[in-house]
């Protein structure tokens, strides 16, 4: 029997063997299969040679907080959640009367130092002309001094020539006494002409330092840098600024998102009132395995293509920076990897790649959608 099916099966492949058409079959098909496997090595050493691709890649974007900067009442809410906006936009609106009056305030004060500082000016040169008043004071005194002193010389001369005299009779004791009087009374009004001086003098100095003191406010100053008018603008630029600050405005140009904040809410300085997702500047972040770093560099092309749009849209960006620790590295519970069970994972490192803001008008993203990421590191 076995012989018999082993002669049955040689027939058989003879049979076959022997048939043209299907040896040809079978070497035609064997050429495109070996075609096919050139083609395929070809198209991965023109196309996917020297390129990494990543699917765990998001969205990202530098968000912006919109945080008042001074306590108060919410009186306007000119925006809603996705809302988009432009930078400079109005968003909120507080109540502004207790600025305003601190406004008023300011202006109040930067008035009544511009007069205080006038005041201080007239007061100088007042006090100025009443130093120069006692100089000329103390000359007057010294003048009557001077008249009180000759007049005491006179006064001294006669009285000694009358006691001269008084010895040999020619004077008589009443004569001699008048003269005695006359010189005690002119030595008298010298003495209060020296006073006088003497008092003219502390006068002036006095004067002298209350012009001195007086022109000490004003000197080297004018009305635009004094001290006290500087500091009144200073508080009335402050108490503007405080104003202006009632009204919140975009700082960037975005999509409104997490809106909190209703009219009549008290809300607190630096409380966060929304978010401004940006719709230009956005990046992706790509989390590449550890393995696949080794070839990718700053600058290198990368082709995006986002769920959002499947292959209908391609992004083009350029890698623009690694991240300085992986994700696990800075997780909240960092890996405790020195353990008994320890097995290894493949850790992924993101790399941030900058986005073309012209393609992405054109298509716009969101913050968060995923994203394939093939970087060309042939370059």
């Amino acid at each position: 029997m076995a012989d018999m099916a082993t002669t049955e099966l040689a027939a058989e492949t003879g049979k076959e063997t022997g048939n043209p058409k299907r040896a040809r079959a079978l070497r035609v098909l064997g050429g495109v299969v070996v075609i096919a496997a050139l083609l395929a090595g070809l198209y991965w050493a023109i196309f996917s040679r020297g390129r990494v691709e990543t699917d765990n890649a998001y969205v990202g974007g530098d968000t912006a907080l919109v945080t008042p900067q001074l306590a108060g009442t919410v009186t306007e809410v000119k925006v809603g959640g996705t809302q988009a906006v432009n930078a400079g936009d109005v968003l909120v609106v507080l109540d502004d009367a207790d600025a305003r009056i601190a406004v008023a305030q300011a202006e109040a004060a930067l008035a009544q130092a511009r007069q205080r500082y006038g005041q201080a000016g007239a007061m100088a040169d007042a006090a100025a002309a009443r130093a120069a008043g006692r100089t000329a004071e103390i000359a007057s005194a010294r003048s009557r001094l001077a008249e009180a002193e000759a007049l005491l010389a006179r006064v001294k001369a006669e009285f000694d020539r009358r006691q001269t005299l008084a010895g040999s009779g020619a004077v008589s004791n009443e004569e001699l006494g008048a003269a005695r009087a006359a010189l005690a009374a002119a030595m008298a009004t010298r003495d209060a002409a020296r006073t006088a001086v003497a008092a003219a003098q502390d006068t002036a100095r006095s004067a002298a330092g209350d012009a001195a003191a007086a022109a000490a406010m004003v000197r080297g100053t004018s009305l635009s840098t004094a001290p006290d008018i500087r500091a009144a603008e200073a508080a009335l630029a402050k108490a503007k600024l405080d104003l202006d600050r009632t009204v919140i405005k975009a700082p960037v140009a975005g999509i409104v998102t997490n809106r909190n904040v209703q009219v009549g809410q008290r809300v607190a300085g630096g409380a966060p009132l929304m978010t401004l997702v940006p719709t230009v500047g956005l990046f992706v972040d790509a989390n590449f395995k550890e393995s696949q770093l080794k070839t990718i560099r700053l600058g290198q092309s990368v082709e995006l293509e986002s769920d959002l749009y499947g292959g209908s849209v391609t992004y083009h960006g350029k890698v623009v920076g690694m991240a300085g620790g992986t994700g696990a590295a800075f997780a909240l519970i960092p890996a405790q990897n020195a353990t008994g069970n320890w097995v290894k994972v493949v850790q992924r490192l993101p790399v941030r790649i900058a986005l073309d803001d012209t393609e992405v008008k054109a298509h716009p993203l969101r913050v968060g959608l995923s994203m394939t990421a093939v970087v060309d590191t042939r370059e």
